[in-house]
This record gives C-alpha cells, sequence and structure tokens, in this order.
C-alpha cells in the first residue's frame, strides 16, 4: 500500500472539525485521567450524524499506560488483561462513554493479529481526534489508526471473489459485513453495507490507497485459510464481548439502562430493565442475553 498517501488521508481525516462540544467533552475526559490522557477519538453514529442532543456520544482516550491512568490496581490490571475499560462520562448537557486504551494496545488492536473486530472494524471508518496532548502524541494516534482499513480489507480478500479484487467497495462491504458478524451486534442485518453506502467517495479513496501493495492470495487454501481466521474472530468477539460486559457492571453505572436502550433503539425491541437487574447489572445483563440472541435481538 501507499503508506505516505495513507496516513495522509488518515491525518486530514482526523484533523477535520467537530462542533465544539465535542471537542470540550473531549477534553474535560483527557482531564480525568491527567498526565497519563494522549489523544481522544470521536468516533460512532454521532459522529455519521452530527446528532448530540440526547445521544451517547462515543470516544477513545489513548493513554501512555494504565499505571499512569489509574489509582486503583485493579482497574490497570483489568484494562491490561481485556482491553478497554469503558466509562460513563456527561458534560455540559451531553452525555458519553469513552472507551480507555494505551498507545501500544492501540497500535497492536488496530493490527491484522488482533484477537477481535473491535477495535480496528471502527478505527477503519471516520473517526476525529479531537484532543492531544503534543504533536508526537498525535502522530502515534494517526500512525495506529492508520493500520485498520488495510486489516479490514486483507483480512476481507480471501473471502472475495478474484473479480472483485481491485473493487475496493466490494472489499469494504465484505470486511464489515464479516465484523458485525464477529461481535454481539443489535443493528440491523443490512447495516454493515450502509457504512459504505452512506460515503463511497471516501471508502474508494482510502482503498485505492490500500490495494496497490495488497497481493491477492488466490486458491482454495487462501480462502480456506481466510474463512478460518473469520471463525476464530467470531468465537473469540462474542466470547470477549460477554466478559466486557461482566467487566463494564463493576465501570459504568448504569450501564444495563445503556444497553436496553442501544438494542432497543438499533433493533425495535422493547427491553424494559427490572429494578432487580439494576441492584444486580452483571447477573442482569447474562440473564438478559440468551433471550436477545434466541429473539434474534442481537446476533
Amino acid at each position: 500500500m501507499d503508506a505516505t498517501a495513507l496516513q495522509s488521508l488518515v491525518a486530514a481525516e482526523l484533523a477535520l472539525p467537530v462542533d465544539p462540544r465535542v471537542a470540550e467533552m473531549a477534553a474535560a475526559i483527557a482531564e480525568r485521567h491527567g498526565r497519563a490522557a494522549r489523544a481522544v477519538l470521536f468516533y460512532g453514529s454521532c459522529l455519521r450524524t452530527t446528532e448530540l442532543d440526547g445521544q451517547m456520544l462515543d470516544f477513545y482516550l489513548i493513554v501512555s499506560d494504565y499505571a499512569a491512568a489509574y489509582p486503583a490496581r485493579w482497574m490497570r490490571v483489568a484494562n491490561r488483561l481485556l482491553p478497554p475499560n469503558v466509562f460513563p462520562f456527561a458534560y455540559n448537557g451531553l452525555a458519553s462513554k469513552y472507551a480507555v486504551l494505551s498507545e501500544a494496545d492501540l497500535h497492536d488492536l488496530c493490527g491484522p493479529d488482533a484477537r477481535s473486530v473491535s477495535v480496528w472494524a471502527r478505527f477503519a471508518q471516520p473517526s476525529r481526534l479531537v484532543w492531544a496532548s503534543d504533536g508526537k502524541a498525535a502522530s502515534r494516534t494517526v500512525a495506529s489508526v492508520a493500520r485498520a482499513g488495510p486489516t479490514a480489507l486483507t483480512l476481507a480478500m480471501p473471502l472475495c471473489p478474484p473479480a472483485t479484487h481491485g473493487d475496493p467497495l466490494a472489499l469494504w462491504r465484505i470486511a464489515f459485513a464479516q465484523t458485525y458478524r464477529a461481535e454481539l451486534r443489535a443493528e440491523r442485518d443490512d447495516r454493515s453495507g450502509s457504512i459504505v453506502d452512506a460515503d463511497p467517495d471516501r471508502y474508494r479513496r482510502f482503498g485505492d490507497a490500500i490495494l496497490p501493495d495488497l497481493v491477492p492470495a488466490d486458491g482454495a487454501d487462501a480462502e480456506l485459510r481466510g474463512a478460518r481466521r473469520w471463525r476464530a474472530l467470531r468465537r473469540n468477539g462474542k466470547y470477549l464481548t460477554v466478559l466486557r460486559l461482566a467487566k463494564a457492571s463493576a465501570t459504568f453505572a448504569g450501564g444495563i439502562d445503556y444497553l436496553a436502550w442501544k438494542i432497543n433503539r438499533h433493533a425495535g425491541t422493547r427491553i424494559e430493565i427490572e429494578p432487580w437487574q439494576r441492584r444486580h447489572p452483571l447477573i442482569g445483563a447474562l440473564v438478559l442475553l440468551p433471550r436477545l440472541l434466541r429473539g434474534g435481538a442481537v446476533r
């Protein structure tokens, strides 16, 4: 791939302006973690729609290391063993959640050897660098985010018919369809395709920068290896989702209500959380999950 061209595209996209309230919230999140804070990335549905009021904004806080980010040892260990930790945050009338990753984990989890798709799948899509501690932190964040797109297309290519190997939009669609199957998701079946259709020019530009040096591995063996890799990602992704849900019960007050809100919003369900589930969110969420899976609300 043309690494210079791709990094330029990523840097330009990350630098695009956002609503000032987003930047103010990002700065407040960074301040919460003091000198450990290195960068804050804004992503997700609120970035795509530009709607903020009454929504849940999504951020990633990038820190130098977990020891510097938390006074509590158990939080450092939890973030290192099962990244990221996720926290709610409210500021100036807006609500958000932010996930914490170290600079090293951001780099690794945007790469092709990541055990799950959760980080690189998000940063293969548009995001914004809304706060950085200094120029070096910004540059390292750009370099890590620039790994996400090549990871997506590299893993998608073995599943694509040879005739589509030069079609970046076809590759992106297959990549996102696979990532949606590799997590417990509440969104509609067509959601992955609509990501590309919302801004095909963007995905074509990024794909054109990635594809030249992406050598297709043709043949049945390549397809078999690719399918095996995606099976592992699906297994790991759903397993890790449940573990992160369990961990979030200790870091995310009201997390079960947020989970119900998000599923209702995306799947058109009418889940209501019982008082006992709020008192025991981990047990409540684990009891809820099998019913959602059976009913198809999450996949």
